[in-house]
């Protein structure tokens, strides 16, 4: 802060103005001062007051009015100012059409001259405004005028907690607590709109008046907040550079540069700060500087304070998991965070405290008293948990009886069907397919089946087709005492068939008890096509699909969209059937080959037509969400139509996966894993789900919860290769632990060349463990069969490339290096955006000696998905520029972009540790800038 060249140090009077808040200066600290800014940025020094607000604060006296609001007058003729703060004032107005009396907030003309200031100011308002919470003072009109900007807001009655405690002292706990309960819940609002504070402290947090003497805690001025969802509109700065907020209350990570690691845990810190004010009247590290604050956090916290004043210990742990230095270590959510001061608020309430001494009086009356309620609220569990197990459940794949194994499709599809159906209820835990296919239609141990899928009731069938009848028989088991609760058979003309498939799931709906709205016993009994003709096409079309989604192959996919387009011949109204070739077609341009941009655009219309003939099916908007996703990776697009799908379907699995993934790739990585958690309680048997939780803990170096995912997979699924390479990747990264990771290897099935070839970490574990070992020729032994598919042995000779290269024996390999140079090449010439076989090309050029060629290629893989848009590949291609760089006596450039990939959740293929110990390295491994990184240190966890 500074106040002129003529003000000495030590006056207490000066003329001129206080460079933060802009009013005139007519008391200063020892060091020029204002001491108003100063006591409400926590760095007042011991035995200065502040500054009381008076009238040389005050416009001159006239009338204001800004659009239809008019800034009401005291009774000395000046405006009635609420506050003020380095940019703005705030006045008392009245809506003269509304006749209702705001709070009307007006930046000052010379700093709404600077474009940042406006551009922070509307920000402000943004953030405010879609926080719709009684725990926030509402934002409700924006507008300019004259060169002036302003917005309305709620005008809150009462005071602020600053207010209150320099009034009154230290707060009893139990208002304390109540009050940081309320404000917990006004984070756990913004949070979810995707906004951080950055500012929380007593002056900004105000206790409403309200005559009814209930408690209501706004929180106000979002000036300095921090918007993280990817919906900021262009021209909205999200953050600024140097420290944002006031620093007695502020994170350690706000004293950062450019404060990009600030998240809600931030917030949480600074409400931390504040209940410690509450409780003692004092910040937690009282200084005299910003520098003298960062170093005192890095002690430990004052907590004799605490003790002095008695604060009881659950309330104190509190504290100290808010005040936590590192963000990892703080309540990981506003929600978690409320879910922990809720607990404390009710154990410290006045009623519980008058609980605790009447207990102490009549103890025995109350302990049986209270043993006979624990016992009804264990029995009234017990039957609640009996009865949510009850509606849990899984249907067992049906046995095709039929003469012909080429009639599987259609036992596969009436499973399918009924499943389905079972999923639009959403008062039913329904099992995915993915789970229940890995079981027998008639497991031996069925209550093994039931533990391991976590469901009450099993349903199983067989289906016998023979010319133009069908028989399907069912019935529904109490997988907990092994009783049949119904059993049926339905002898019925393969015309019938959608009726029998309507019948089972209204008897199982019944037999489960499950409510049904009106709209879900519709659905139950909607036919999706009448023309049965079509309905066997669909049936082909989804059993084609389902090997397509496990082979990843063009064939399968081919087939799927055949039988899909012919049942479409039949029936242009077959929604259902129209949904699938969508998401079929778009999948195959995403996982195969690229379709060309006019045939994107008539999926996109096929989509769209879908919708327009059966809006209130889930399909059809997961069918827009997967073009908007896999076709164009417009995200915001894409979860709106998944959105709406779980709007009709709460249950469908597919629609919150895809949401999960698509989190993922925005890298909202918290909210992606807890949406893949969530499909694991009705998918628990799928490796590739639960594989992938395990790379997501990766990405974000979380070692040891990815290890566990990982395992998990395995266990599963033996030959799960995500589930694999996450469990080694977690050793290697998280401790270095090679044996280990050996070990993980020689328990499950040999792995081959199929795993794709990008940043040499993302090879086949066998191969990489070798590498890591510096076994480059057990590592080529084990890649160096040709195999079938072209992709896949392009895979293999550009790995078997950098290979030589690392090993430092091209020469004797250089007819083989050219030879995948040519594939390579030719692959490009026809794709010329495929990102894996650039970088697979820049290393062949690499072991060719084409250091320039090699560069080139590598930063072209980056363009074609950005960081900025894919949080996923993004980074994993950067890793691998980062790679070529190493290798092209390209080290400063490496250490930069390595400081960047240890700034961001990419540990699945960049770690210190993985630093240490990746021949990759080696090249650079005795420079300065390299050395400085392997000392440093990395994210761990997600901003998101």
């Amino acid at each position: 802060m500074s106040i002129g060249p003529e003000v000495a140090e030590g006056e207490s009077k000066i003329e001129g103005t206080c460079a933060t808040c802009g009013r005139p200066l007519t008391q200063v600290g020892s060091k020029g001062e204002c001491l108003r800014c100063l006591a409400s940025v926590g760095l007042l020094a011991q035995g200065e007051e502040a500054e009381k607000p008076g009238p040389q604060h005050r416009l001159t006296p006239g009338p204001l009015k800004y659009d239809h609001f008019e800034v009401e007058v005291g009774p000395d003729g000046f405006p009635i100012e609420l506050g003020a703060g380095a940019m703005a004032i705030t006045y008392r107005a009245r809506d003269t059409i509304l006749n209702s009396i705001v709070a009307l907030k007006v930046i000052d003309r010379k700093v709404g001259q600077s474009p940042g200031a406006r551009s922070r100011f509307l920000r402000e308002a943004r953030a405010a405004a879609q926080i719709r919470h009684p725990n926030v003072a509402r934002v409700s009109h924006y507008g300019e005028q004259d060169g002036e900007c302003f917005y309305v807001m709620e005008l809150v009655q009462g005071e602020t907690l600053e207010e209150r405690v320099r009034k009154n002292g230290p707060m009893p706990l139990a208002l304390a607590l109540e009050i940081t309960e309320q404000v917990a819940r006004a984070l756990a609002a913004a949070e979810a709109c995707g906004v951080v504070h950055r500012d929380i402290k007593p002056s900004n947090i105000m206790i409403e008046s309200d005559a009814s003497e209930t408690l209501v805690v706004k929180v106000i001025d979002y000036g300095v907040a921090k918007v993280l969802t990817p919906q900021t509109l262009p021209g909205v700065d999200q953050t600024q550079g140097g420290f944002i907020g006031t620093p007695a209350f502020a994170s350690p990570e706000q004293f950062g540069d450019g404060q990009s690691g600030v998240d809600t845990r931030s917030d949480i810190y600074s409400l931390g700060a504040t209940l410690w004010y509450l409780l003692t009247g004092r910040v937690p590290f009282l200084a005299g500087s910003m520098e003298e604050i960062r170093k005192k956090q890095q002690q430990a916290l004052p907590l004799e304070e605490l003790r002095s004043l008695r604060v009881p210990s659950q309330v104190t742990s509190l504290l100290k998991s808010m005040l936590a230095g590192e963000p990892r270590n703080r309540p990981q959510s506003a929600r978690e965070l409320l879910d922990d001061v809720h607990r404390s608020s009710l154990r410290f309430s006045p009623e519980a405290r008058a609980r605790r001494r009447r207990m102490v009086v009549t103890r025995v009356v109350v302990t049986l008293t209270l043993t006979a309620i624990a016992l009804v609220a264990w029995w009234r569990q017990n039957t609640r948990s009996r009865s949510e197990m009850q509606r849990s459940i899984a249907v067992m794949p049906f046995a095709n009886l039929s003469s012909s194994a080429e009639d599987a499709y259609f036992a596969v599809g009436i499973q399918d069907e009924i499943l389905t159906r079972l999923a639009g209820i959403a008062d039913l835990k329904i099992i995915s397919r993915t789970s229940t296919e890995r079981y027998k239609n008639k497991p031996e141990d069925l209550k093994k089946v039931a533990q391991e899928l976590g469901v009450g009731t099993v349903l199983e069938g067989s289906v016998q087709r023979v010319a133009d009848k069908v028989r399907v028989n069912v019935q529904l088991i109490d997988a907990r005492t092994d009783t049949h609760l119904w059993a049926n058979t339905y002898d019925r003309e393969i015309k019938d068939v959608l009726g029998v498939e309507a019948e089972i799931s209204q008897e199982v709906a019944n037999s489960l008890q499950a409510k049904l709205s009106p709209a879900e016993a519709s659905s139950l009994t909607t036919a999706p096509t009448q023309d049965q003709e079509a309905y066997d096409f669909f049936l082909k079309g989804e059993y084609a699909e389902h090997e397509a989604d496990v082979l990843l192959k063009a064939e399968p996919f081919d087939r799927a969209a055949t039988f899909y387009e012919q049942a479409l011949a039949r029936d242009p109204n077959f929604a259902l059937a129209g949904a699938r070739l969508v998401v079929s077609r778009v999948r195959r341009h995403f996982f195969i080959s690229k379709l060309s941009p006019p045939e994107l655009d008539e999926v996109k219309r096929m989509a769209e037509r879908v919708i327009v003939s059966a809006p209130n099916l889930p399909e059809p908007h997961i069918a827009l969400g997967t073009y908007y996703y896999l076709g164009q990776r417009q995200y915001d697009d894409a979860l709106k139509e998944l959105e709406r799908a779980l709007e009709l379907q709460p249950n469908n699995i597919e629609a919150l996966e895809l949401s999960a993934f698509l989190h993922r790739r925005q890298g909202r990585w918290k909210l992606g894993i807890s949406e893949m958690e969530k499909c694991e309680a009705r998918d628990p048997r799928n490796p590739q789900l639960v594989g992938n939780i395990a790379a997501a803990y990766c990405s974000l170096r979380m070692w040891k919860e990815a290890k566990r995912a990982g395992l998990r997979a395995l266990a599963i699924d033996p030959h799960s290769l995500v589930g694999l390479q996450s469990t080694i990747l977690a050793l290697i990264n998280g401790t270095g632990n090679i044996s280990e990771a050996k070990q993980v290897l020689t328990n499950y099935p040999q792995q081959g060349t199929s795993a794709g070839f990008s940043v040499i970490a993302s090879g086949p574990p066998r191969i990489y463990l070798k590498i890591i070992e510096r076994d480059f020729a057990g590592a080529l032994k084990l890649c160096e069969t040709e195999v079938a598919d072209p992709g896949e042995d392009r895979r293999r000779l550009a790995m078997r490339a950098a290979i030589y290269l690392l090993a430092g024996d091209t020469a004797s390999a250089r007819d083989e290096i050219s030879h995948a140079r040519e594939l390579l090449e030719s692959r490009l010439r026809e794709h010329p955006d495929d990102a894996a076989a650039l970088l697979q090309l820049s290393w062949v050029k690499l072991a060719l000696g084409e250091k320039a060629a090699a560069l080139r290629l590598a930063q072209r893989a980056t363009e074609t998905v950005p960081v900025e848009k894919d949080a996923l590949i993004g980074p994993t291609n950067l890793a691998a520029l980062a790679e070529i760089q190493a290798r092209t006596d390209e080290s400063a450039e490496t250490v930069k972009t390595l400081q960047r990939l240890l700034a961001m959740p990419i540990g699945f293929y960049i770690s210190i540790q993985q630093l240490n110990i990746d021949p990759v390295w080696d090249s650079i491994r005795n420079d300065a800038g390299f050395q400085q990184l392997l000392a440093g240190k990395e994210q761990i966890g997600s901003n998101k």
